[in-house]
């Protein structure tokens, strides 16, 4: 596979940020405020949809599968991954307290954004791919996603870093 070093150190990236979304998490006993806590559980979840997402064309590749055949199964289970981790996540209390203590334009100003610029080019790309209407693409296409994905990961880590000692919100 051409790409298995970058994917590789994509992953490897990827797996930095899950440690530090998690080693935030855990700080002074814990986060507290529901938005805190859904905000680092988001950071991990994507770091990890980008391990998951690196390493399997990796994995796949091994078995002698070339192609579509490698790029279709990546790309369903990234969209799968990332639909599990919504699902997961809409059924946490602190997600639900965001939700119910959070104007909706206020949700929309800081989701909408990060939405447009990650999450929808990202299943863009990996739609495209599962379609195949542009086989000789489906690499760059696949890999578009994960580094769009590792991207939204990083600022959101960053947004976490810069929201530490905010006041608290009502």
């Amino acid at each position: 596979m051409q790409d298995a070093d970058l994917l590789l150190s994509l992953a490897e990236i990827a797996g930095v940020f899950v440690g530090f979304g998690a080693l935030i998490g855990i700080r002074a006993g814990g986060a507290s405020e529901a938005y805190e806590v859904t905000f680092i559980r988001f950071v991990v979840s994507i770091g990890l949809l980008v391990v998951v997402a690196a390493l399997a064309p990796v994995t796949i590749s091994r078995y002698g599968l070339t192609g579509h055949e490698v790029w279709l199964p990546c790309s369903l289970l990234a969209l799968a991954f990332f639909w599990g981790m919504m699902l997961v996540a809409n059924l946490m209390p602190e997600h639900r307290t965001v939700h119910a203590v959070t104007p909706r334009a206020a949700l929309m100003r800081r989701f909408g954004l990060f939405a447009l610029l990650f999450i929808v080019p990202m299943h863009i790309a990996l739609i495209l791919v599962v379609l195949g209407l542009f086989p000789d693409l489906e690499p760059a296409l696949y890999l578009t996603a994960v580094e769009v994905a590792l991207t939204g990961a990083a600022l959101g880590l960053l947004s976490l870093v810069y929201s530490q000692g905010r006041p608290a919100t009502a």
